[in-house]
């Protein structure tokens, strides 16, 4: 069989503790987890990590062709004045990534999406659409 054939793809055991610490982070800022698949281990590791970013940032360096999951601690502040901060799974799969990626990527999403603590799932295909206001209105909606 061919590698995107298999369709999933297993977490790296680094990644996991990687994830489980970044579930507590006690900072108050937005942090990310870039996470990428290599196709020739068909193991999901970490590609990037954040500290005190934005989510343009974050969008400015995702490629254009590749998908990606992201794990994203967020500060979201409601109406009333309280604060929360939800861990998000974002999966980012652009239109121009090759189809067999693609479909590494789908098949393996649920999985990391479980395995990563995320509370709050999404789904992107463009850099343009993750931006701090759409994620806001996403999860104002929930």
């Amino acid at each position: 069989k061919q590698w995107y054939q298999r369709r999933v793809a297993i977490t790296a055991g680094e990644l996991l503790a990687l994830a489980k610490k970044f579930r507590f982070r006690k900072d108050k800022n937005i942090g990310a987890i870039s996470m990428k698949a290599d196709v020739n281990t068909l193991l999901i590791g970490v590609d990037e990590t954040y500290e005190d970013v934005s989510i343009e940032d974050i969008a400015d360096d995702l490629p254009t062709a590749e998908p990606r999951y992201l794990l994203i601690s967020y500060v979201l502040n409601h109406s009333d004045g309280r604060i929360s901060y939800p861990l998000c799974f974002v999966y980012y799969s652009p239109p121009t990534a090759r189809t067999e990626l693609r479909m590494l990527y789908t098949g393996s999403k649920k999985e990391i999406e479980q395995k990563t603590f995320a509370t709050k799932s999404f789904d992107v295909r463009n850099t343009e659409e993750l931006t701090d206001e759409w994620l806001q209105e996403e999860l104002s909606r929930i």
